[in-house]
């Protein structure tokens, strides 16, 4: 009985012991969760913190770095507005397929924008070009098309020190279309810095269609940059493009020169394309590989490689007993290329065959075929540089002119220096083609080489919308005189387009150097080229802008004048906008240079209106005066052009501040209204 009654006991006790350990182990877990409430809340106070933290740091970066920027902009965009570059920043690149220019570099830091790719038939756009340091951009390819491709553009120059030295590679030739046309030549490369850097390779020729000859390659920049190779003949009859020779080794760690391009292939009939050169140097360049000929007819080109097949060793021995006579005779084959001069020799290229052939590096073509181009000056280590060669006149049919090379650079002699060669002509364009570019010169440790004028459009060039070549840019000059731009082309017989003039040299101890006058369009239409903007004098005053190429008798407009070159005692004067023949308007003169320290350039006058119709040019904007301590006066605005018969007055440019401004063009005589003053 009394272990029937102690059962509840013992279980109440057990149940009482239960409730105690479940007490004590709420009360731990209760523990655990309040320790984890307060870390859990100094963990959200801290991220709180953190956040704010970085927030603060964001902000103030972000005012930092916006006051920067409000800064910069107050220092670039008057120097861009009287420019057209900033002082530090990058160029924008042109438009893909529209074939604009990249946009300039700032002044003192910036790389310059890549040229956009040529529309239809088009050359690519220009490179923009660098600052003092800074990358120069890639000129932009040339536009394929149903005719002839368009050229590549010249790859930008490099700035001066480090890697900003490298030049931009230089455009590919656009292929020609699938029946008639000619691939577009591959742009320069351009060149390195003035201390150190690379050139850059010279882009590749464009492959031609059914008939024609394949682009030739872009010639190599200096500091011993690659040449372009050459472009494919036409599928059924044409020759292949030479490739382009190798860059000068040149400056501080100057070594082998760049190595020249290989010539593209002929097709069915043709020949091969010649081996670009090897660059000069220390010791010189190799040699590119010559083109094959074509499966029919033709000879393989200069420095071709021995062939494997006795059938084509069999034609190649046959084309040169036809060819014995004609080459004893008049000094030119029938069939063939010419050869080029040596490397380093000075020796002009050989002309090409009479019927069928490419001339050699400076040659003349035959009836089809392309000029070559002119040599490169030589460039002396104690001496002052060579000249560079002439451009080959282009096939008395069709083919354009070969491009003028540029002069070679100067080297120190002792205490002095020595000038850079001068850059020569362009070759002159076949009946329908276009004028070859003229050289660069050649910079200097004295004097900087005049840059060569562009050659002459073909006489029926404007009717494929061909003119003259443009102007070759003026050398740099670090002690005496720098290079004065050359001249554009003057367009042919009937009409086309006159090339822009090159731009002047800048100077470190001096002047600038003067814009090259744009070239004039043909007699009875196009427009007039665009003159050279003047270089900049570091030390002294800007070179002045280029006048502005005429216009053609009608509907054609005149060429605008280049702006003046920057100044520290003065900025350089605009140039003077071309003037119209008959009915057209007034070229627009050119913006004066800006100074640092001095007085604005003047703006250049606007040209004058056509006799008949058309308005006057407007005048040119002053230069700024004193940007930096705004004691000195703006340059005065340019004045604008008169109207003829019937037409408005051209607008007087404003004046820089606070320079005069030009006075209003007058009004035709019979219908029209006189310019609007500028403002000061």
């Amino acid at each position: 009985m009394s272990y029937v009654m102690a059962v509840p006991e013992i279980i109440a006790a057990a149940a009482a012991a239960e409730d105690e350990v479940s007490a004590a182990i709420a009360t731990v877990l209760s523990s655990h969760g309040q320790g984890y409430q307060v870390l859990s809340a100094r963990a959200l106070e801290f991220h709180t913190r953190l956040a704010q933290a970085l927030s603060a740091g964001a902000g103030a970066y972000s005012g930092a770095e916006a006051s920067s920027a409000g800064l910069l902009a107050a220092v670039n965009e008057p120097l861009a507005a009287l420019t057209g570059r900033p002082l530090i920043g990058n160029g924008a690149n042109g438009t893909p397929g529209l074939g604009t220019d990249g946009a300039p570099g700032g002044w003192l830091i910036g790389n310059g924008g890549a040229g956009g790719s040529g529309a239809a038939g088009s050359a690519g756009g220009a490179d923009g070009a660098a600052g003092l340091i800074g990358a120069g951009g890639a000129g932009g390819a040339g536009g394929s098309s149903t005719s002839a491709g368009g050229a590549g553009d010249v790859g930008g120059a490099g700035g001066l020190f480090g890697g900003g030295g490298l030049g931009g590679a230089g455009g590919a030739g656009g292929d020609a279309g699938l029946l008639f046309g000619s691939g577009g030549a591959g742009g320069a490369g351009g060149d390195a810095g003035l201390l150190f850097g690379s050139g850059g390779a010279g882009g590749a020729g464009g492959d031609a269609g059914l008939f024609g000859n394949g682009g030739v390659g872009g010639v190599g920049g200096v500091g011993a940059g690659d040449g372009g190779a050459g472009g494919r003949a036409g599928l059924v009859i044409g020759n292949g493009g030479a490739g382009g020779d190798g860059g000068e080794s040149f400056g501080f760690g100057a070594g082998v020169g760049g190595a020249g391009g290989n010539g593209g292939n002929g097709v069915l009939i043709g020949n091969g394309g010649n081996a670009g050169t090897g660059g000069t140097g220390l010791s010189t360049g190799s040699t590119g590989a010559g083109g094959i000929s074509g499966l029919l007819l033709g000879l393989d080109g200069f420095n071709a490689p021995a062939s494997t097949s006795a059938l084509h060793n069999l034609q190649q021995q046959a084309l040169g007993v036809i060819n014995e006579p004609t080459q004893a005779l008049t000094g030119r084959p029938l069939i063939g290329n010419g050869t080029p001069g040596a490397a380093g020799s000075g020796t002009d290229g050989t002309p090409g065959g009479w019927l069928l052939g490419d001339g050699g590096a400076g040659g003349a073509a035959g009836l089809l075929g392309t000029g070559g181009t002119g040599g490169a000056g030589a460039r002396l280590a104690g001496g002052a540089g060579g000249t560079g060669g002439a451009g080959g006149a282009g096939g008395w049919l069709l083919g354009d002119g070969g491009g003028g090379r540029g002069g070679g650079g100067g080297g120190t002699a002792g205490g002095g220096g020595a000038s850079g060669g001068t850059g020569r002509t362009g070759g002159a364009g076949g009946l329908l083609s276009a004028g070859g570019a003229g050289g660069v010169g050649g910079a200097g440790f004295n004097d900087g080489g005049d840059g060569g004028a562009g050659g002459s459009g073909g006489p029926l060039g404007g009717l494929v919308g061909a003119g003259g070549g443009a102007g070759g840019n003026g050398g740099a000059g670090f002690g005496g005189t720098p290079g004065n731009g050359g001249a554009g082309g003057d367009a042919g017989l009937l009409g086309g387009p006159g090339g822009t003039g090159g731009a002047g040299g800048y100077n470190t101890s001096g002047p600038g150097g003067n814009g090259g006058s744009g070239g004039n369009a043909g007699t009875l239409f196009g427009s007039g080229g665009g003159g050279g903007n003047g270089g900049s004098g570091y030390s002294g005053i800007g070179g002045a802008g280029g006048t502005g190429g005429s216009a053609g008798l009608v509907f054609s407009d005149a060429g605008a004048g280049g702006f003046g070159g920057f100044g520290s005692t003065a900025g350089g004067t605009g140039g003077t906008g071309g003037n119209a023949v008959l009915l057209g308007g007034g070229g627009a003169g050119g913006a004066g240079g800006i100074s640092f320290t001095g007085a604005g350039g003047q703006g250049g006058a606007g040209g004058t209106g056509g006799q008949l119709s058309g308005n006057g040019g407007s005048g040119g904007t002053g230069g700024e005066g004193d940007y930096v301590g705004g004691a000195d006066s703006g340059g005065a605005g340019g004045a604008g052009g008169n109207a003829g018969l019937t037409g408005d007055g051209g607008n007087g440019g404003n004046g820089g501040t606070p320079g005069s401004p030009g006075g209003g063009g007058t009004g035709g005589a019979l219908i029209g209204r006189d310019g609007l003053d500028g403002s000061p």
